[in-house]
């Protein structure tokens, strides 16, 4: 790496890391010399001069944090010395512009999808099987175990296997053996696919539909309607109990307001009414195998890239996300939009810091007052139980270099790119205007990707700089790390790697160049992203209490 520092932006008064550097080294950078007083690990800041006690920290040439100590120049900022603040925000102040790249390269490109009578593309196609209430989860995990491995979904388990070898060493005597027994790893589990057109069936249990509060059942059944709703999805069998908060009346409500003509196959079944559960689950079992005889006629046909619409998530973030990954994700979500697709930024409270960058970037008036108003309420709700935005970096962030939130924001809105924000939705509303679209979740990983693909996307960007396996059940999840140590101690997770933007091999243009050829081929089911490979099917609903 021929480069050891980065300054962010002009006005940053912190420099960043690129390599570990040792305390006494001796950085120079434009007019000035600045000598390390401590060591500073890559992907960290220091200071390019003395800050005394309650200065600001500019970094991404905005405010991310105030010293709490004075700290010399050349000295590491870290929570000891540093506290979160960030900048406040009001309504629009101005109207910016906006510069499309080129995207004439993609011109006359298409993907491979699923076509929906209701104009959407899939770039898959599943069946899923949803409880209404946690009372049906096992039932619905009877309904998994009988179809999986039967029509061809299963995946071999290598560690129940290498368990089985390990009792046949200890049967026969030869303990000592176990020690050196190597884990073999088989893709196949024996079963040819039945279905050729269908690429699995996604079981959704959660623990809700009862209990709490009757807007987190009614959230639930928005949500689960997104699934059913999004073009990934071919048809779904869902299973009541009866007597729950998430009636099945709810779900019909949301399905039909997100679509007053919805014609995809969906089979209700409740079980106080069917009787016996033997009953309930032949019934279920046989109407769901019918329904997939019919969605295995479906076929991959051309669609223009307009039809993409990709979430923009982080997680397990580190102080490299925001100079490589993220930006590089961002001018991919900008190729997107320019092409007429729908790029989707979730995480609100890993925009704080940012709003008004954001804010000022909005179509018009009423898209930035409703983004004002969600930010402050989701903001106000965390404050009175306790907690902050300030509270969001985990301790791998802070480990990572991304001590405050303001700065682990300023960092994950560059996901967002440059292209003006053409929506702002809560949480269950379902992304309809080409464009940039704002959604308001957690900046919890799982909860964040449940709630994007509730709101139609059909692929996932997510970044990391520690190593984050999330996938989600119906919407290909492409793993984007901010490093080359990364991408290459973890390879089994990883599906592109940003890595040479820090090493000054390639810059962010094109990377997000890159990332929408992968796109475009995760899409077409030419590359099946390593979460989807692992079986990564991680589902976790948004009760409207307070996560962050």
């Amino acid at each position: 790496m021929s480069q050891k520092i980065l300054k962010i932006h002009p006005d940053d008064n912190v420099l960043v890391a690129l390599t570990d550097l040792p305390a006494g080294a001796t950085i120079a950078y434009q007019d000035l010399t600045i000598t390390l007083v401590e060591d500073v690990p890559a992907k960290h800041k220091f200071t390019q001069q003395e800050l005394l006690p309650e200065q600001e920290i500019i970094m991404y040439g905005s405010l991310v944090g105030k010293t709490v100590t004075a700290i010399p120049a050349g000295g590491r900022i870290s929570t000891e010395n540093v506290k979160h603040q960030a900048s406040a925000f009001t309504g629009k102040t101005k109207t910016t512009g906006w510069q499309a790249p080129d995207v004439s390269r993609w011109a006359d490109k298409t993907f491979q999808g699923y076509h929906r009578t209701d104009g959407q593309v899939g770039t898959a196609n599943y069946w899923l099987v949803i409880p209404l209430v946690f009372c049906e989860n096992r039932n619905v995990n009877i309904i998994k175990q009988a179809f999986l491995e039967e029509l061809g979904f299963g995946r071999q388990d290598i560690y129940k296997s290498y368990v089985q070898q390990m009792v046949e060493l200890y049967q026969a005597g030869n303990t000592a053996a176990i020690a050196q027994l190597p884990l073999q790893n088989h893709a196949s589990n024996g079963h040819k696919r039945i279905f050729e057109n269908i690429d699995g069936i996604k079981f959704l249990t959660h623990e809700g539909g009862c209990g709490g509060i009757r807007q987190d059942s009614e959230a639930l059944c928005a949500l689960l309607a997104g699934y059913i709703h999004n073009p990934n999805v071919a048809g779904a069998t869902v299973l009541s109990l009866g007597c729950q908060n998430a009636q099945a009346s709810l779900l019909e409500e949301k399905l039909k307001a997100l679509n007053p003509n919805f014609t995809k196959p969906l089979i209700m079944l409740e079980q106080q009414k069917e009787g016996t559960e033997h009953e309930l689950l032949a019934k279920a079992i046989k109407q769901t195998f019918l329904a997939l005889v019919e969605a295995d006629k479906q076929k991959r046909q051309p669609a223009p890239l307009s039809k993409l619409v990709v979430g923009l998530e982080c997680g397990g973030s580190d102080g490299f996300s925001g100079i490589s990954a993220n930006p590089a994700v961002g001018h991919a979500s900008d190729l997107v939009v320019a092409l007429g697709g729908k790029s989707m930024l979730s995480e609100f409270p890993e925009l704080c810091g940012v709003e008004q960058e954001l804010i000022n970037r909005c179509v018009d008036e009423k898209t930035a007052d409703r983004f004002v108003q969600l930010m402050r309420a989701y903001a106000y709700a965390a404050e009175a139980v306790g907690s902050g935005f300030d509270m969001n970096p985990s301790p791998g962030n802070i480990k990572d270099g991304l001590i405050t939130d303001a700065i682990k924001s300023a960092g994950a809105a560059k996901k967002g790119g440059t292209s003006p924000v053409a929506d702002v939705l809560d949480y269950g509303e379902y992304a309809t205007k080409p464009g940039l679209t704002l959604l308001c979740t957690p900046g919890n990983d799982v909860e964040s990707t449940t709630a994007m693909a509730g709101s139609g996307a059909n692929i996932i960007l997510f970044t990391t700089g520690l190593g984050t396996p999330t996938g989600n059940p119906v919407t290909p999840v492409i793993k984007v790390s901010s490093n080359t140590k990364l991408a290459q101690r973890m390879p089994d997770i990883i599906d592109i790697d940003t890595g040479p933007v820090i090493a000054g091999e390639k810059n962010i243009a094109e990377m997000g160049a890159e990332m929408l050829d992968l796109i475009i081929e995760v899409a077409s089911g030419q590359v099946q992203p390593k979460a989807v490979q692992l079986g990564q099917d991680d589902f976790i609903p948004w009760k409207r209490g307070i996560s962050l």
